[in-house]
């Protein structure tokens, strides 16, 4: 009994709970209190996005459901960037600790302005954000167009081309970077005939100035292609560590930049990206 308490303590922490809450999509709360969660690098986490709190009788379920989470043996976290008042208020009587991010702010920003915000829900994603908006749904277009190498077409517009074995977290990484900043990423796989040589292949080998490579673990890689082909070449041990190993000799060729996926979240991956970019400027 001694032995397995021991086992118990030795193991991994359990997953801090964390509730992102919004009266409209939740992008906004997501990525604020994701940029100061990614700072707990040792901490794990079990995120849940609730968004579109638009009334006080929806307020008081999302603190019943805060409630029972903060009966449990982790204290959980929320973030808050609702904008309503009374929506606010409900909110702040949950037993579970709660950073509101808009009311930390906004009245300091008041009083720097001289003017008295309106606090309306959904104002960041409203008509004043147009421009900003549909940049962000063509990029998701093109992303989507783009998506592991399944067009070529325009393949000069992107602003990024990500390039990477299967399964290396190129997807997740393009549909973030496209909807949350407007980045046009095109994402390349690595094929059995890209490995043959250092070469980065034909389609992206005259945009090597826009190409990034992403790696991750052999055995991680392994492990997420399991869970897609179980048992099979593809999914091996042997297999993943080939291709990460000659994927890896490709980017040092052409020295690209290289974003391990195995140690990075896609916003914090994202942000490497980013400021890449911007060092280049």
């Amino acid at each position: 009994m001694a032995e397995e308490d021991e086992q118990l303590e030795t193991g991994p922490p359990p997953a801090v709970p964390v509730f992102f809450l919004s009266d409209s999509t939740g992008i906004s709360a997501e990525t604020m209190g994701n940029a100061v969660l990614i700072q707990f690098p040792d901490l794990r986490f079990d995120r849940r996005l609730i968004p579109f709190i638009s009334s006080v009788e929806e307020a008081r379920r999302v603190v019943a459901i805060l409630d029972a989470a903060a009966r449990g043996r982790v204290t959980p976290l929320a973030f808050s960037t609702t904008a309503v008042e009374e929506v606010r208020q409900e909110l702040l009587r949950a037993k579970c600790p709660l950073i509101d991010f808009f009311g930390m702010h906004m009245e300091q920003v008041e009083s720097i302005l001289g003017a008295k915000g309106i606090r309306v829900a959904a104002r960041l994603h409203g008509m004043g954000d147009v421009k900003r908006y549909n940049a962000r749904m063509a990029a998701v277009e093109y992303a989507i167009e783009h998506d592991d190498g399944q067009s070529m077409r325009a393949l000069e517009k992107a602003d990024v081309i990500l390039v990477a074995p299967s399964r290396c977290g190129k997807t997740p990484t393009t549909m973030y970077l496209a909807l949350q900043h407007g980045i046009f990423v095109a994402n390349y796989p690595l094929v059995d005939e890209d490995f043959a040589s250092a070469e980065l292949p034909g389609p992206v080998r005259g945009l090597r100035d826009r190409c990034f490579g992403l790696t991750t673990t052999a055995a991680r890689l392994s492990q997420v292609r399991n869970e897609r082909r179980p048992n099979s070449r593809y999914a091996s041990l042997e297999q993943c560590s080939y291709e990460l190993r000659q994927a890896e000799a490709m980017y040092r060729n052409h020295r690209l930049p290289v974003i391990n996926s195995s140690t990075k979240s896609v916003e914090e991956m994202s942000t490497v990206i980013l400021q890449t970019l911007n060092h280049r400027e």
